[in-house]
């Protein structure tokens, strides 16, 4: 039973997530993970289609691990977020809060966009690693 709750959960999640990425008030990533969280809990099957999916499972894994996000990743995310709510702002929202409301969620996104770690290509390594001495590089292989 509680494994079809999580199914269940992690699948409107997903659903949540994908919507997210068409609506600019509704935030993708968190989404996403929480579906990560429920599969991991509930089915092998979903979490490895999850990480493996050709449109975000890398997104997934990359930011799961702390590896963090490709520039490239970055700097479109930032661009259709701010497109996104720059036309609400004035074609759609009349209510000079809501507007507030709209541009506050965007530069707090684009902060936390901003602040996470850049994905170089190549880069396998997770956050902190630092380089390994000779000695230790031996012993591991």
């Amino acid at each position: 039973m509680i494994r079809a709750l999580f199914i269940t959960l992690g699948t409107v999640s997903l659903g949540l997530g994908l919507v997210g990425i068409l609506v600019p008030i509704l935030p993708t990533t968190p989404f996403l993970l929480l579906a990560a969280f429920f599969y991991a809990r509930s089915s092998e099957r979903f979490l490895r289609w999850l990480l493996t999916n050709r449109w975000f499972g890398s997104y997934i894994s990359n930011y799961r691990a702390g590896r963090g996000l490709p520039l490239r990743e970055k700097i479109a995310t930032i661009v259709l977020l701010w497109a996104a709510i720059g036309f609400s702002t004035v074609y759609v929202v009349t209510v000079w809060w809501v507007r507030l409301v709209l541009i506050l969620i965007a530069a707090a996104v684009t902060i936390h966009l901003v602040r996470l770690r850049t994905l170089r290509p190549g880069d396998d390594s997770p956050p902190n690693a630092g380089p390994r001495s000779p000695e230790v590089q031996q012993l591991n292989g």
